[in-house]
């Protein structure tokens, strides 16, 4: 992965960064990919409070391309929407609830 932009948003109390990867030969990644590796990328981020947006991949081409948030608390990601945190919510550490209320609420 590349970091092809890396902005400190302090009105926001987030970092964000853009980035590219070529996955040449492998399958495209997933959010959960993206989430791991943006974590590692940058130190001491909580997987948590880290917000994939923008991911997309180029027709016939190994390559993706996307903006992480990684903010700096669960108060200052309240700016997000509430599709992001129900997009998200398979990806966080207390998925269990969040998968069995996705399911349950599906048969309406």
């Amino acid at each position: 992965m590349d970091i092809v932009d890396r902005t400190e948003n302090k009105i926001l109390n987030r970092i964000e960064i853009s980035f590219k990867w070529q996955h040449i030969g492998k399958a495209t990644p997933s959010r959960k990919d993206v989430m791991d590796l943006v974590k590692t990328l940058e130190p001491g981020s909580n997987p948590d409070l880290i917000v994939v947006k923008d991911c997309s991949t180029r027709f016939g081409q190994p390559l993706t391309t996307g903006i992480a948030f990684i903010y700096s608390s669960a108060d200052a990601m309240k700016v997000e929407p509430e599709y992001i945190f129900k997009r998200h919510a398979s990806l966080r550490s207390g998925s269990s609830d969040a998968e069995e209320a996705e399911q349950e609420g599906g048969d309406e």
